[in-house]
């Protein structure tokens, strides 16, 4: 059987892989729905059946530099041997006329232009999967985490918090009483409505704890922790109990929407993504209590929280207004505290500066390396106070939520 005339023939050179001499042939290819196909035509014996490959059982060589191409083209036939052919433009012009297009490697191999979109598009994609598809794809994943795995997670980081910073409270028991009980109305009393997950029912309660500065938090499971310090700031300015039933109505808002279980599952979804992305999901590391304490809320966790508040407070026809100015109160008294520390530092660095100048010989002999590790006064923000649950943590429009707060309502909360 004859190529048809259409099919322009390549001189090559076969090692069938049976014997060390090579065959000389000439090369066809002809076009077929699955990619062209290799014939092989042997000139050492006339009247011989050409050789047929298909698309699928040859390795095709890359191309790659179209403007330096290689001085051989060496074509793998699997079981049968290689095909080494000199005339590599002629064997180009073939391919293309028999249908051969190369594909998106080959292209980023030979074309610049291809090689700088396709790593635009790839940035531009993994931008768009981090901040859309990630937070989607968790809060999904998060409905069939179990309630029990999330109890364990929470009762492991409550019990290195209360062997680090956390301390029992200090507030007298009857107090503890009253704010409790503030709380189980308010539980009682959300409607099923703002359930992002209405399946999802966790034993909401609450427990008192010193050891860090006004603050409350959410943990996974229903667990709420308000600190002895929060309830000591609303008291110092003057504010009724309606502003820490507010920040409960917000941690709950936390629990509910089972924020801290979709920040482990998004950092699951997102180090998955990115191994797939790489080829490589050796990295993917199962996540712990330990990773909890290390993550922060993020600015949409924070906003649906103090819209969960908001309609709480207004379902139970109680002011947010208190919540608000608890809220700027503490940021501003946080924002006293770290200038203050910093005019100290500051302060400290002058005199040593000054001590110098006056005395340099002595300062000279006498010095010491300077510690490695400063001590920070206590009370100051280190540990976990300011990591996921915190209050305030990663919030740099705290001024702006007082205000949606002591309104009543926030542009980005869904309406009534």
């Amino acid at each position: 059987m004859n190529a048809p005339q259409h099919a322009a023939l390549v001189p090559g050179r076969w090692f069938d892989g049976l014997s060390s001499k090579a065959q000389p042939v000439m090369v066809s290819l002809q076009p077929t729905p699955r990619g062209p196909s290799l014939v092989l035509h042997p000139l050492m014996q006339p009247g011989a059946a050409p050789v047929t490959f298909a698309y699928k059982d040859v390795g095709w060589p890359e191309a790659w530099n179209e403007r330096r191409p290689q001085v051989r083209v060496v074509v793998d036939l699997r079981d049968h041997g290689s095909l080494e052919i000199d005339a590599v433009a002629e064997w180009r012009a073939a391919l293309a006329e028999a249908g051969e297009r190369p594909g998106i490697a080959q292209r980023m191999q030979t074309r610049w232009t291809v090689l700088l979109g396709v790593a635009v598009a790839a940035v531009v994609g993994l931008t768009l999967f981090y901040r859309y598809g990630t937070p989607w794809a968790a809060t999904q994943i998060t409905r069939f985490v179990p309630l029990a795995w999330e109890t364990s997670v929470a009762e492991n980081v409550l019990k290195q918090m209360d062997e680090g910073t956390l301390k029992p409270s200090k507030l007298p028991p009857e107090r503890q009483a009253q704010l409790k009980a503030r709380f189980d109305a308010l539980v009682q009393q959300t409607p099923s409505t703002l359930h992002r997950y209405p399946r999802y029912q966790p034993p909401l309660t609450l427990e008192f704890r010193s050891g860090m500065g006004a603050n409350a938090f959410a943990l996974p499971g229903g667990k709420v922790v308000m600190t002895d310090g929060i309830v000591k700031a609303a008291a110092e300015k003057g504010l009724s109990d309606d502003a820490l039933v507010g920040v409960l109505a917000h941690e709950i808002g936390h629990v509910v929407y089972r924020h801290t279980t979709r920040m482990v599952v998004e950092q699951g979804v997102l180090n998955m993504g990115m191994g797939l992305a790489l080829g490589d999901v050796s990295g993917i590391v199962s996540t712990s209590a330990s990773v909890l304490t290390g993550l922060a809320y993020s600015r949409s966790h924070e906003r649906e929280a103090d819209c969960f508040a908001i309609a709480l407070m207004n379902h139970t026809a109680l002011p947010t207004a208190p919540m608000g100015k608890l809220l700027l109160a503490i940021a501003r008294d946080e924002e006293e505290r770290e200038k203050s520390e910093e005019q100290e530092e500051k302060d400290k660095k002058a005199a040593k500066k000054d001590a110098a100048a006056s005395a340099p010989d002595s300062q000279a002999s006498a010095s010491a390396p300077a510690p490695a590790h400063r001590k920070r006064k206590p009370g100051a923000n280190d540990g976990p106070e300011h990591a996921v649950w915190s209050l305030l943590s990663s919030h740099p429009e705290t001024v702006q939520r007082a205000t949606e707060l002591e309104k009543g309502h926030a542009p980005h909360c869904a309406k009534p």
